[in-house]
């Protein structure tokens, strides 16, 4: 199986992005599914049909699914909650309360992703495309609190506990008590998603996209995000540049405009190094429809095939240094080093080798360190950032 996963600023187009690369990779002949975790979905407004949150064939080769974090947590913790909530209520709890104290932290966001894990373990599909929701919360997702887990372990301790004795009083409940076979299930939740997460960062299998505006703004959030999506090991292989006004405008509304994005698409080359970077014009009309989003793919891959992997390994890599601090390593093959210019400020390094710039967003941890050395080890520059003495 072969799963991409869109993610981007707001407003950047992942939607139509995703729903083309899932029509492109259907009509290529692969079972595909392409599902929208964005809270504001927008995926059945794309495809111009009716979807919900179990998926909905559309043709041949094709499904789509908008996830409802409420149905697919009532779908994995529902019963759960209402035997929980019986229980509080039973003690003098409100009812409104009661709710907000069973609603399992992380889980509603999490149970988005169980959905990936489902459809893995299921094998009925060739590719699947996850529009995701804004970066921020594509990164909460993917790094979900140890602390659900702390807490569900001791909600299902209790929930064990509670009916050994409550069990005789069953006739008087008003739920179902939940049985062992039930409560086992909720407890391998998070073993679920740590797999998810072991899914996500297998670049055999998963790779992130990063759709992308020619935006000043929407390049610097979407360097922080792939800074970040390295940090925690998973593997970016593209970049999608989305509505690039084509050079037949010739109107002079356009003109400044142009200018701009010829400026920004030569930054995005030195933000991102070597990772592909695919372009789709600015389309002059909505972008809807399977009509349209056919256009919109054949623009964006030409010949390409969107499920094939488009680049391996990583651009840039930071790791604890064995003595305190980070090393940011940068593959750097063929750079000589008395080339080499570096140049930092508060969250941006910025190399230069030759006529060549390379820019790289810091993440927080780094922020508060200097550089400490940096030399080249087999074809990578390697600086060390350590505490500021």
């Amino acid at each position: 199986m072969r799963i991409i996963v869109h993610t981007g600023k707001g407003g950047v187009g992942k939607t139509s992005i995703s729903a083309a690369t899932a029509l492109r990779c259907a009509d290529l002949g692969l079972k595909t599914i392409v599902i929208s975790t964005d809270t504001a979905h927008s995926l059945a407004d794309s495809l111009d049909v009716k979807i919900g949150p179990e998926p909905v064939q559309l043709m041949e080769n094709l499904w789509a699914q908008e996830v409802d974090a409420r149905y697919s947590m009532d779908k994995y913790w529902g019963r759960i909650q209402k035997y929980l909530l019986q229980l509080l209520a039973q003690r003098g709890v409100e009812e409104i309360v009661a709710e907000e104290v069973t609603i399992l932290p992380g889980l509603e966001e999490g149970a988005q992703l169980l959905w990936i894990n489902q459809y893995v373990e299921q094998g009925d599909f060739d590719v699947l495309i996850v529009d995701s929701a804004p970066t921020a919360e594509t990164l909460r997702l993917l790094s979900l609190p140890e602390a659900s887990r702390w807490w569900v372990q001791k909600i299902i301790a209790l929930a064990r506990g509670m009916g050994w004795v409550l069990r005789p009083l069953k006739p008087l409940l008003k739920t179902e008590m939940p049985d062992k076979e039930e409560l086992d299930n909720v407890e391998g939740l998070f073993d679920a998603l740590d797999n998810v997460r072991k899914i996500l960062a297998d670049p055999t299998l998963s790779t992130m996209r990063l759709v992308i505006n020619a935006e000043k703004m929407v390049i610097k959030e979407t360097q922080r995000t792939y800074t970040y999506l390295n940090l925690y090991g998973y593997t970016t292989d593209a970049v999608l540049v989305n509505r690039v006004i084509p050079e037949e405008v010739n109107d002079p509304y356009f003109a400044a405009w142009k200018d701009l994005q010829k400026k920004n698409l030569a930054y995005i080359q030195e933000a991102f190094g070597n990772l592909p970077t695919l372009k789709a014009p600015l389309f002059d009309r909505d972008v809807s429809g399977l009509d349209a989003l056919r256009q919109l793919a054949d623009l964006l891959y030409g010949d390409r095939n969107p499920a094939d992997i488009m680049f391996e390994g990583l651009t840039h890599s930071i790791e604890p240094a064995p003595n305190g601090g980070f090393v940011l390593s940068v593959p750097l093959p063929f750079a000589d080093k008395n080339d080499l210019d570096v140049y930092r400020s508060a969250d941006e390094l910025t190399l230069r080798v030759g006529p060549y710039r390379r820019n790289i967003v810091l993440p927080y941890a780094l922020w508060n360190l200097e550089i400490g050395e940096a030399r080249f080890v087999e074809s990578s520059l390697r600086i060390k950032f350590t505490p500021i003495a």
